[in-house]
């Protein structure tokens, strides 16, 4: 007989009973099913695998170990994989905290709240709150373990959410949104790495998605090759991705869709990949249309959730995407030191970008695909991720740390073994020396100088006008920020710094060589 959890939740004798009987399987909020009688819950319910180990409850009792057990089922039939993680994640934490008198946990008293309350920190304040409901619902469940006063102390305090926005309002360099300087410095490495092999085209088109639309992990995971499209509009081909929403209180994070718009130089990239994936799936699934965007890195016995069979967890591409960009190395101009990589910061810069070139609250809720526009004031109230000015000084400063430069410095006397490979701009040396050479031996439709000082085929020539071309694009800088606005002005703020850094070498190498002969 199939016992109902609601019911046995319900019953009159249940605050009696300190063990009842757990059932051996129940039903997700999705519909999957569920086996609960071991002491680790795994289970796959859409792209999410929730995880929860009970052996960790080692200094509670097994009275209320059980009730617990019941509680969590409770949340599991009835709420998202994502939100019952969440409560088994707090519950943990507290239970862990949790400094009996050489006993264990059995039932949580006020003083046990009050004493868990005083030991977060303030990053950490919201755990308060995200129990409160938890315990809430445990008294409304009538199970053993949560004293009645707890419940009354909670109802007559005012407990303060997660803290939002503070690593967004305070451009923290670890957490909060990438300056434009970052991502451009982000973009170059992963095409540079796309180009010459070093990373998957799995990885590459990630990073891309990432960067252009910030959306959640959940999201990317439930992608399937299907979302992936083009068609005529206005007579000129535009590219698309159908992004699921994974909206909160749907069993189905695919239940409703947000069409994107994917600019064309990226489109091609991503159609393209999602067609090979769709025929690496011909002989897997039925219907390959229906293959998932990011396949599993291991195909093995395991096929995943129905409807949702070979796709990557929200945590795997989070972990693929973090592995990806720490070993670019890419450095922040802000530091000096590697970036630190969080899924996170690139929706928190989609955010900010947006608030600094103008849009409402109502156009950045609808990027970061937000229900509501509670959330995205922070942006709007944070600090402009543009220097204002750059001048020589300011440039040959930050030179250093950006590392914007990607070629190498030769000498040049000799010439070009190829003269049509020589870098030349007349706009900026009438002489017409020449800045250096391309080492690419195909054709590049890059705006050359501009492009080529943060290309990595580049060879700048040690006699090359480079003080020319730095003194070109501060001038230009100051007129875009007088004739339009900062975004326009800061277009080339990154070639800027990779000339200041060749300005640099060239000089430092001079020195030495001046130092030799009159040594």
């Amino acid at each position: 007989m199939k016992i109902s959890i609601t019911e046995t939740f319900k019953s009159d004798n249940a605050q009696h009973e300190l063990r009842l009987p757990l059932p051996l399987s129940i039903r997700t909020l999705s519909g999957n099913q569920f086996k609960c009688d071991g002491e680790v819950w795994f289970y796959r319910d859409g792209v999410n695998e929730p995880r929860m180990n009970w052996r960790e409850f080692g200094n509670a009792s097994s009275s209320f170990i059980n009730s617990a057990k019941h509680v969590l089922l409770w949340y599991i039939q009835h709420r998202s994989p994502d939100h019952a993680q969440n409560m088994f994640n707090r519950l943990l934490h507290f239970v862990r905290a949790y400094r009996g008198a050489n006993a264990l946990l059995d039932v949580i008293e006020v003083i046990d709240i009050l004493n868990y309350g005083s030991s977060l920190t303030a990053p950490n304040r919201w755990y308060l709150s995200a129990l409160a409901g938890l315990f809430k619902k445990w008294s409304r469940l009538n199970f053993h373990g949560v004293s009645p006063d707890v419940v009354l102390l909670f109802k007559q305090q005012r407990l303060k959410g997660n803290t939002k926005g503070a690593a967004v309002l305070t451009m923290d360099v670890d957490k909060g949104p990438f300056t434009h300087l970052e991502v451009e410095a982000i973009q170059s490495e992963i095409n540079n790495a796309y180009t010459s092999g070093e990373i998957t085209s799995s990885d590459y088109v990630l990073s891309w998605l990432y960067i252009l639309l910030g959306q959640r992990n959940k999201q990317y995971a439930a992608l399937k090759v299907r979302d992936v499209g083009d068609e005529i509009e206005k007579g000129k081909r535009v590219f698309f991705i159908m992004i699921p929403r994974c909206k909160q209180g749907y069993s189905d994070p695919r239940h409703a869709f947000k069409k994107r718009p994917i600019i064309e130089q990226f489109g091609e990239v991503l159609l393209a990949y999602a067609g090979r994936v769709k025929k690496d799936f011909e002989r897997i699934l039925d219907d390959p249309s229906q293959a998932p965007l990011f396949p599993a890195l291991n195909l093995g016995e395991d096929r995943g959730a129905p409807g949702y069979e070979f796709h990557r967890t929200p945590a795997q591409l989070r972990i693929s995407l973090v592995s990806v960009l720490e070993d670019l190395n890419v450095v922040s101009e802000r530091t000096g030191q590697p970036l630190y990589i969080m899924p996170v910061r690139f929706r928190r810069t989609i955010g900010t970008r947006a608030a600094e070139e103008g849009h409402p609250p109502l156009v950045i809720a609808e990027l970061l695909d937000q229900s509501d526009t509670q959330n995205v004031g922070v942006y709007a109230a944070s600090s402009p991720a543009v220097l204002e000015r750059i001048d020589r000084a300011v440039a040959m400063e930050l030179a250093p740390l950006a590392q914007a430069f990607a070629g190498k410095l030769v000498d040049g006397i000799e010439g070009p073994k190829n003269p049509a490979k020589k870098i030349i701009d007349l706009r900026i040396d009438r002489s017409g020396r020449a800045m250096g050479e391309c080492g690419q031996h195909s054709f590049c439709g890059f705006n050359a100088p501009i492009a080529c000082y943060t290309c990595n085929s580049f060879e700048a020539w040690l006699d090359g006008p480079h003080e020319a071309v730095l003194n070109h694009l501060i001038e230009r800088r100051e007129k875009l920020l007088v004739q339009s606005d900062q975004r326009m002005a800061s277009v080339n703020d990154r070639t800027i710094l990779a000339v200041a850094a060749v300005v640099q070498k060239c000089a430092d190498i001079k020195s030495e060589v001046q130092g030799l002969i009159h040594g």
